[in-house]
């Protein structure tokens, strides 16, 4: 069972930031201080458990742009069992409720792009790289 629930205590928080440790510090070699920035105490934090063992995390924010999600990330033994899926539609409802008619976009990897097309999102512009891994722009058309 899946239970996805707002990162809103320290427990919580320091669960999803284990989890972004393992995924994008020691998986994909992310520089820590790139990983963790000035937006973690005002962004919206997620974690997601699977059969109660913390397994996904994500969060969301606002910007000049619109509400940018981002740093999802799912531990790899927990990956394509929905994890993924499960967060992100909790972000988008709780963004919609929070921020309706807001544009919503995130940076995918080049891995996830297919996961956030299923999902309702599209790509914009052309392929770029954060720290070193390619992403396109995406944007929530629903």
């Amino acid at each position: 069972m899946i239970i996805v629930k707002q990162a809103d205590n320290e427990r919580d928080l320091k669960e999803a930031f284990a989890i972004r440790e393992t995924v994008f510090v020691q998986e994909q070699q992310v520089p820590r201080d790139a990983e963790y920035d000035e937006h973690e105490p005002t962004a919206k934090h997620y974690l997601a458990t699977f059969e109660g063992t913390p397994c996904g995390a994500a969060r969301w924010r606002k910007t000049d742009a619109g509400v940018k999600l981002e740093r999802f990330a799912v531990l790899p033994q927990f990956r394509n069992k929905n994890v993924g899926g499960e967060v992100l539609k909790l972000v988008l409802q709780d963004v919609q409720a929070a921020q309706p008619d807001q544009k919503i976009y995130l940076h995918a990897q080049l891995p996830a792009v297919n996961f956030y097309k299923r999902h309702g999102f599209v790509p914009e512009g052309d392929m770029f790289s954060e720290c070193d891994i390619q992403h396109y722009k995406m944007v929530y058309k629903g």
